[in-house]
């Protein structure tokens, strides 16, 4: 789900709940609208990840939401990325 169909969703009321997720070395966010869980994407498709956890969290704010889950059980830092 892209960022310009997200925004909506929410503006609606249609998100149940935001969580940001860090597994190994990628972080990236999920949504539940409904009863499915959507990670958002890019423009092209993408799965949309950030480097840091602060980036994510400042992303979400910015689509005006003032809660969310943090999901760190898979996260490994120092993980190096995947080219």
């Amino acid at each position: 789900m892209n960022e310009k169909t997200l925004r909506a969703l929410i503006e609606a009321g249609a998100i149940k709940k935001v969580r940001i997720v860090a597994e190994g070395s990628t972080i990236y966010v999920e949504v539940d609208s409904g009863k499915q869980a959507v990670t958002a994407k890019t423009v092209k498709g993408k799965l949309k990840t950030w480097r840091n956890l602060d980036s994510a969290a400042r992303w979400v704010r910015s689509l005006g939401v003032g809660t969310t889950q943090l999901d760190i059980a898979r996260w490994q830092p120092e993980q190096k990325g995947f080219i």
